[in-house]
């Protein structure tokens, strides 16, 4: 007979104690333990899964059979630069985002794509096969008149709708998929342990039994997971560590755009962005994202600045809109979108000290266009240019962009892969772009763009506003 004990577990961070603690002394978040009862299971793994699993046995580097190519490659080539080539046999990745965001949208439309060459095994805690099939037959619709029986049904597709875990390995073994989908991490639960589905033992337990799966069985698991209303992802910050790509899915739920951001990623580059549209169609990837941003930009408008950012290894153009409105209040408003507050108010305080502008019986709004986020001191010198575009009621020249950081003296800093930024501003069509003074000779610029140095804000302002 199994030994029964009580523990407390942080919902925030994991740390377990034997004792209710009002303040977790890991993550310092105040009532955060939530008591769990644990039964010490007879066996540790279910028989399933112990079929699945081979027996470990030491090998030489030059033992393991791989092929470097081997990924799987979608038509989607933004889902591919987020993984970094494609889907990698034998991984386990996390995907998070909002609710409503489009997370089940966008692994259906993996789980079809991949069904026409592998076996996909679709795995539902919370819709039934009906629902999932419903949404199938609108991704797969040509068009909107199209007939319903005219729909083909990929034959390798698989979809049950479980949150038992060791029901979910058993069905892995039958169907033996290369594809596995698991909608979400937090409605599975284990029967080995008497917490409810959701709570960080059962979302920490259920990811490691799925990791042991993938390594041992080479079956790529795709693990779609809720967020919290901070906009972390639900569980313990383990299973980040546990999985080997943390996909975050962004968007303003008031834009069609959706980005999908590689927070972590053991097979390619960190940090790296696809941007897709959310359509009736389902998921549509956005092969040209800086023109999308773009496309609505009024090119005579005070207050309108274009930056270049970079998105992990891809340069973005998109528009800064600067407003600055009188106020009659003692403290006037400083509000941001898609930008750090904290940033704005370094480029004011700049503004204010070392150009004289006077900015304290102004409210100042700034805005990204497009519902993108904007983490980099690259963009200050377009916040700059908006906001003393929009003061002094003057258009900022049309075919120009802004790169470059604004340093406290009111001096512009040199910022990464500046090539690669001007190139693709090029690429768009614009002329010309104010950066930095160079501090590495010799880089060649591209054709096409002429670059306007300024080593101060002060003569950024004369090179990029229209006289």
């Amino acid at each position: 007979m199994s030994k029964v004990h009580t523990q407390f577990v942080c919902q925030k961070c994991g740390r377990v104690s034997v004792k209710q603690l009002g303040r977790c002394p890991q993550c310092g978040a105040w009532d955060s333990m939530i008591e769990e009862v644990v039964a010490a299971p007879e066996e540790k793994k279910t028989r399933a899964l112990r079929s699945i699993m081979a027996a470990s046995e030491p090998k030489t580097l030059a033992q393991f059979e791989t092929d470097i190519n081997e990924r799987w490659q979608l038509s989607m080539r933004e889902f591919n630069r987020v993984l970094g080539g494609g889907i990698v046999p034998g991984s386990i990745v996390l995907i998070g985002g909002d609710p409503g965001i489009g997370k089940s949208t966008l692994m259906l439309q993996v789980a079809i794509e991949i069904a026409s060459r592998a076996r996909v095994l679709y795995v539902s805690g919370e819709e039934s096969g009906r629902q999932i099939k419903m949404r199938a037959r609108r991704l797969m619709q040509p068009s909107s008149k199209a007939d319903n029986n005219a729909v083909e049904y990929p034959q390798n597709l698989f979809l049950v709708t479980e949150t038992n875990l060791d029901i979910i390995l058993d069905h892995v073994q039958a169907v033996k998929p290369q594809i596995l989908v698991i909608d979400s991490i937090q409605t599975s639960y284990l029967d080995d342990l008497t917490s409810s589905a959701g709570s960080v033992t059962q979302v920490r337990e259920c990811a490691v039994r799925l990791r042991e799966l993938a390594k041992n069985s080479g079956v790529a698991v795709f693990l779609i997971g809720h967020v919290t209303k901070e906009g972390t992802i639900a569980g313990p910050r383990v299973l980040e560590h546990i999985v080997d790509t943390v996909l975050q899915l962004e968007g303003d739920r008031f834009q069609s755009y959706r980005l999908l951001r590689s927070m972590k990623n053991r097979f390619g580059p960190t940090s790296e962005v696809g941007v897709f549209e959310m359509r009736k169609q389902g998921m549509l990837e956005v092969p040209n994202p800086s023109a999308a941003f773009l496309a609505e930009r009024m090119l005579e408008a005070p207050g309108s600045a274009v930056a270049v950012t970079m998105e992990g290894t891809r340069p973005l153009l998109v528009e800064l809109q600067g407003l600055t409105s009188p106020t009659n209040f003692g403290n006037p408003r400083r509000t941001t979108n898609g930008i750090d507050t904290n940033r704005l108010l370094l480029v004011v305080a700049v503004l204010t000290r070392r150009l004289g502008l006077r900015l304290s019986n102004q409210d100042v709004f700034v805005n990204v266009v497009g519902g993108l986020a904007i983490d980099e001191p690259a963009a200050d010198l377009a916040v700059a240019m908006a906001i003393v575009s929009s003061l002094k009621d003057k258009p900022v020249k049309p075919d120009l962009v802004l790169v470059g950081e604004v340093g406290l003296s009111g001096e512009l800093r040199w910022v990464g892969q500046m090539i690669a930024r001007l190139r693709e501003a090029a690429k768009l069509g614009f002329k010309s772009a104010v950066i930095p003074r160079r501090v590495r000779k010799g880089e060649k610029i591209p054709r096409g763009i002429e670059v306007l140095e300024a080593r101060s804000l002060r003569q950024a302002l004369k090179l990029a506003l229209v006289k």
